[in-house]
């Protein structure tokens, strides 16, 4: 069984009165399940050459309605380069330069195509670090 561990550290001196500190831990595992999460799209990185949007994962090419993890970091350091994250047609968020996310995705496909795509916001060159785990 594999065993993946993702963790959060937030901290933070002026965000609220007093001094923010959290951590978060989880043992990534399929759904409903305690079988560790085996199967990866390996780290790879995207350059984007257009404002067009791209597709990162199809869902017809995962198992539907399963505990997949997206993981994506935008590389950029222009602070006005950003992906849009799009996930069947809806819009999940923005990531700027230097952010990241990492994101739950079942792959439903019962209803639309709920494939996971990206939208960079403007034609010049955008790279994007991205991963998929997944059962």
């Amino acid at each position: 069984m594999a065993t993946t561990t993702a963790q959060l550290i937030l901290t933070s001196t002026d965000l609220l009165s007093d001094s923010l500190s959290l951590s978060a831990i989880a043992t990534l595992t399929g759904a409903g399940n305690s079988t560790g999460l085996k199967s990866t799209g390996g780290l790879a990185r995207k350059t984007t050459t257009s404002a067009s949007q791209y597709t990162l994962f199809a869902a017809a090419s995962y198992t539907d309605d399963k505990a997949h993890k997206v993981y994506l970091k935008n590389m950029e350091t222009d602070a006005g380069l950003y992906f849009l994250i799009s996930v069947g047609g809806n819009e999940v968020g923005r990531i700027y330069a230097g952010d990241w996310a990492f994101i739950p995705w079942s792959a439903d496909t019962t209803e639309n195509a709920n494939d996971f795509k990206i939208t960079p916001s403007t034609s010049a060159s955008h790279t994007l670090e991205y991963m998929i785990i997944h059962e």
